[in-house]
C-alpha cells in the first residue's frame, strides 16, 4: 500500500552537481612599446658587446684581482697556448681547451694561437682597433636604452605590475617550490601575475644589478674615466678588478639569454614571441 503524501510537506529539491569551474588560461599581459623596444635593442647590443669584447679580452686573455695587471703578475684566469697546445688556467688549475680555445684552426686549416676563436668575436680578425670602436658604440645604446627603460616601467608601470615581487613570494619556500616546479617544466604563474617568483628575482638580478654593473665597471675599466673620475675603479678595489667582475658578469648574461631562450622553446615560443612583439600573448 503506497502511502499518501501529505500537501503541508516539501519534498526535497534535487542536489544538482557543481558547474565545473572554466578553465584558468593565462592573462594576457600587456608589453608597452618601451618594454618590447628595450627587448630588442638591448639583445643586439648585448651580443655585439660581448663578441666585440672577446676580441678586446683576446689582446691579453689574463684577468686579475685588484689595481695592477701584467705577465709577471699572478692570474687568476689565463687562456693562453703552450707549444701547439691550448689551454684554459683558472686559480691554478690548467685544463687542456686545443681546438676550442687558445689554440683553434680556423675556417681555412690555418692554426690560430688566440684566447677566442674568430667566429665568435668582432671582427673575427684580430684588429684591437675595431673591436673597441664597435664596443664603444653600442655601448650607447646599452646604457641609455636600460636608463630610458626603467625611466619608462616606473611611469607605465611595468615594473610595479609584472616585476615587483609581492612579500609572500621572498619566502625561500616559495622560491624553493617555484625552483621545483621549474625543474618539472612546470611554468605556471599565480592568478593576474605575469610571473612566477623565480622568473621576477632573475628580471630583478639582470636590470637592477648585473646591467648596471656591467656600466659601472666598464667605466671604471676605462683609461680616460679613471684619469678624470677615480671613484668608479676605487669601488672595486683597482681596475683589474673591475675588468674581472666585468668579464665575470658578461658570461652570466650570455648565459641568462641563453637559459631564457631555451625556457621560452619549450613553454609556449609562439605566444611568449607574439607578446613581445606586437605587445598581446593571444
Amino acid at each position: 500500500m503506497i502511502a499518501a503524501l501529505d500537501p503541508a510537506e516539501t519534498l526535497p529539491l534535487p542536489v544538482s552537481e557543481p558547474a565545473p569551474a572554466p578553465p584558468v588560461s593565462e592573462p594576457d599581459h600587456q608589453h608597452a612599446v618601451a618594454t618590447r623596444m628595450w627587448h630588442w635593442v638591448n639583445l643586439v647590443a648585448l651580443i655585439t658587446l660581448f663578441m666585440s669584447g672577446l676580441m678586446i679580452f683576446n689582446a691579453h686573455p689574463r684577468l686579475y684581482w685588484g689595481e695592477y695587471g701584467n705577465r709577471d703578475e699572478p692570474a687568476w684566469l689565463a687562456i693562453g697556448q703552450q707549444g701547439q697546445r691550448g689551454y684554459l688556467e683558472i686559480g691554478g688549475a690548467r685544463l687542456d681547451t686545443t681546438g676550442v680555445l687558445g689554440r683553434y684552426s680556423d675556417g681555412e686549416g690555418v692554426m690560430r694561437s688566440r684566447a677566442f676563436p674568430g667566429w665568435a668575436t668582432i671582427p673575427t680578425d684580430y684588429n684591437l682597433a675595431d673591436a673597441r670602436h664597435w664596443h664603444f658604440f653600442f655601448a650607447w645604446f646599452f646604457a641609455f636604452g636600460l636608463l630610458f627603460f626603467i625611466i619608462f616601467s616606473l611611469f607605465n608601470g611595468h615594473i610595479r605590475g609584472m616585476i615587483a615581487m609581492r612579500a609572500a613570494e621572498w619566502h625561500p619556500r616559495a622560491l624553493w617550490r617555484t625552483i621545483v616546479d621549474h625543474a618539472k617544466f612546470d611554468f605556471h604563474t599565480a592568478p593576474g601575475e605575469a610571473y612566477n617568483p623565480l622568473q621576477k628575482l632573475s628580471y630583478i638580478a639582470v636590470i637592477f644589478v648585473m646591467l648596471p654593473l656591467m656600466i659601472v665597471t666598464g667605466l671604471a675599466m676605462s683609461p680616460g674615466t679613471d684619469a678624470a673620475l677615480h671613484f668608479p675603479s676605487m669601488m672595486f678595489g683597482g681596475r683589474q678588478t673591475a675588468r674581472s667582475i666585468h668579464f665575470i658578469i658578461a658570461w652570466s648574461l650570455i648565459g641568462f639569454m641563453v637559459l631564457h631562450f631555451a625556457l621560452v622553446i619549450v613553454h609556449k615560443p609562439l605566444t611568449l614571441l607574439r607578446g613581445m612583439t606586437i605587445g598581446h600573448r593571444r
